[in-house]
């Protein structure tokens, strides 16, 4: 063997080395953690996908991802719940439908959702040989070994690498097809154009932030024309017009393939849908001028039907949604929202690296090819111009796209002469170092990652919620914890707050479910707090999607007292059930319950208004976190008038914090 092939291999081996490592890391993190959130979504959408050919669920996440994710429940044969008569089926309700999938077909989820979390985490480690390749060409195998090692490291990757969610599959198309359709204008062979227009259309299916992607190729087609010398242009303006209706007929082509060629969105051998999940009446008029492109597009079947309703639903859904960012609530979002959940996101040995980069950057500017770099500036500047006008502030995974740009480009800190002597393997090794630290310090809870800057991990609840830090995910370390610190004689009554998608009960936790847990189609029922351990996660803590949201005021404090002096009716409704006959039979028995729930709403946030003053007995993952009340707590926190409830606020705040 040469010696110029000994060292490919030694390159070879150790690129496979960190990227088995980077999947191994993830699928551990992730083999103690309940489904989150949006992955019973997902993988509920993607079995129906494979198995019946039917979009009705979930059609605004990417079609690519939610097939793979779900290969393993449908080649498993996994039963699907009871389609004929089902309610919710006929209304696309992916929530209840998913939650029957996954716990009420007597099929065990489990192996099906880590099957998926495995293939997805391929995603990834495709993303992470995209950064060291690029990485590598840009400024040499040492750049791309850098680059990769951080990005391999990076707690926030970890996060969403193994996840059963269209997170990473965006993040690698994304990045894939800036370097194809680079590499396609830099040398426009019919090859290249192909790979590259493959590549757009797979972006395509993969989530709807593939939008940004046409605006990005033709700058960057611009960009190649305007650098041509005079005498060259005029053979792009032959090529130009073939390249954009080449991608644009192959992307169609894959969009079309993924959803069988029909542009009907609902099956014919299943039983029959009603709509979607809310109807096209009630999505349109609520789209801007996005309305009049879905509208042609629906009346000429220029797209699937399945396909255009999830972009009108993402559109829709991104134009106002309840966010929570450091004790502040909004439903338009901030403009610092992704700049601060960056920075209290971001390892500090990144953050350091950033700023070592940039103060290299500014003396060598000058020296600055731009040509090489160009897909990456554009994708990074774009990316983050609409994130900061984006009102969908709910998760740091978000801004994902932007850290393999970031990676990639830290790698010429490795570079030959960018920094002198001793100072750069002493300095990228105490980078790798932080990073090590910073992924040790977390695991394996890389998805509540947050930075010294930010309080650590513990602090996050204080400053973030939702997928940033709490998507459901930690239900087998309650039950853990619960069995080992509240059992025997002297165990507590447990009240659990819960948000997500899993099922406490399938990790056999009981507890008096209060307001928000995960009850899907199952009727709210009656608690009684008192005195015992309270598991809140930290959205719920955060009232991020309660109407009853932020400080307690005076308004809040007036609707909960009225509420309150109706609460003995409210118990005695509970317990006797001839009462609630009696109501149904006068036809008020739905006022009464919306009554009662909103007593229910308001009591629970005023509970969480003194719980958010007073630091928590315990964490689980750092997004379920326990209070130990006493019955003197629970009676000034729900009992007593406003200016004890005050009271006790500032004596927690004032109490030291563990």
């Amino acid at each position: 063997m040469s010696p110029l092939t000994a060292s490919r291999w030694k390159v070879a081996a150790g690129v496979a080395a960190l990227l088995l490592a980077h999947a191994a890391l993830a699928l551990w993190a992730v083999s103690g953690k309940s489904v989150t959130a949006d992955e019973i979504l997902h993988l509920t959408g993607g079995y129906f996908y494979n198995k019946f050919g039917d979009y009705r669920i979930q059609p605004e996440n990417g079609n690519l991802p939610q097939r793979i994710a779900a290969l393993p429940a449908w080649l498993g044969d996994a039963p699907p719940p009871p389609l004929e008569g089902n309610l919710y089926w006929r209304t696309s309700d992916a929530s209840v439908v998913g939650h029957q999938f996954f716990y009420e077909t007597g099929h065990d989820h489990w192996p099906m959702l880590m099957a998926g979390r495995a293939l997805m985490t391929l995603f990834s480690a495709a993303t992470g040989l995209l950064v060291f390749c690029w990485s590598r060409r840009l400024f040499g195998t040492a750049a791309g070994f850098f680059s990769l090692t951080l990005y391999a490291l990076c707690p926030n990757i970890l996060a969403h690498a193994p996840l059963a969610t269209s997170d990473m599959a965006a993040v690698f198309f994304l990045l894939a097809t800036m370097g194809a359709f680079w590499r396609h204008l830099a040398n426009p062979t019919p090859g290249n154009g192909v790979v590259s227009a493959t590549a757009f259309g797979l972006a395509c299916v993969a989530k709807y932030s593939a939008v940004l992607l046409p605006p990005l190729m033709l700058l960057l087609l611009t960009w190649r024309i305007l650098r041509e010398p005079a005498a060259n242009r005029a053979r792009w303006w032959r090529l130009a017009p073939l390249s954009v209706a080449g991608h644009a007929g192959v992307a169609l082509v894959i969009i079309w393939a993924f959803y069988g060629f029909r542009y009907s969105g609902f099956a014919p051998g299943v039983p029959p849908a009603d709509h979607y999940i809310a109807p096209w009446d009630s999505v349109l008029p609520y789209i801007g001028f996005h309305r009049h492109l879905v509208d042609f597009c629906r009346h000429w079947h220029l797209l699937p039907e399945a396909f255009l309703y999830g972009y009108a639903w993402v559109v829709q859904s991104a134009s106002a949604r309840s966010a929570f960012l450091a004790g502040d609530y909004s439903i338009y979002g901030w403009v610092s929202f992704f700049p601060l959940a960056f920075l209290w996101k971001t390892p500090l040995a990144v953050l350091a690296a950033l700023a070592t980069g940039m103060a290299v950057l500014g003396r060598r500017w000058r020296s600055i090819r731009l040509d090489p770099v160009a897909p990456l500036l554009l994708m990074f500047a774009a990316y983050w111009v609409f994130s900061l006008t984006s009102h969908l502030n709910i998760g740091h995974r978000h801004i994902l796209p932007t850290y393999p740009v970031l990676f990639i480009w830290l790698g010429g800190l490795a570079a030959p002469g960018v920094l002198a002597g001793l100072a750069r393997p002493a300095l990228l090794l105490l980078f790798i170092l932080g990073q090590l630290a910073a992924n040790w310090r977390t695991a394996p809870h890389y998805l509540a990652f947050f930075n010294s800057l930010a309080g650590g991990p513990a602090n996050g609840h204080r400053l973030l919620a939702d997928s940033s830090l709490d998507w459901g995910q930690d239900l087998p370390g309650l039950a853990a914890w619960l069995r080992e610190h509240n059992t025997g004689p002297a165990a507590q009554p447990v009240f659990l707050s819960y948000f997500g998608s899993g099922e406490p009960d399938y990790y056999h936790i009981e507890a008096t479910r209060l307001p928000f847990v995960n009850g899907f189609k199952l009727r709210p029922a009656w608690s009684e707090p008192k005195a015992g351990l309270y598991c809140i996660s930290a959205t719920m803590l955060q009232q991020v999607y309660s109407d009853y949201k932020g400080d307690w005021t005076s308004q809040k404090e007036r609707e909960y007292q009225a509420s309150r002096s109706k609460e003995a009716l409210f118990r005695e409704y509970w317990r006797n059930p001839a009462i609630h006959e009696e109501l149904a039979r006068q036809g008020t028995a739905d006022v009464f319950d919306r009554a009662w729930m909103k007593y229910d709403r308001l009591r629970f946030a005023r509970l969480a208004t003194y719980l958010r003053a007073r630091p928590a007995d315990a964490m689980i993952g750092y997004s379920i976190l326990i209070y130990r009340l006493s019955a003197e707590e629970i009676t000034a926190a729900l009992e007593r008038d406003n200016s004890t409830l005050a009271a006790a606020v500032a004596r927690a705040v004032a109490a030291p914090r563990p």
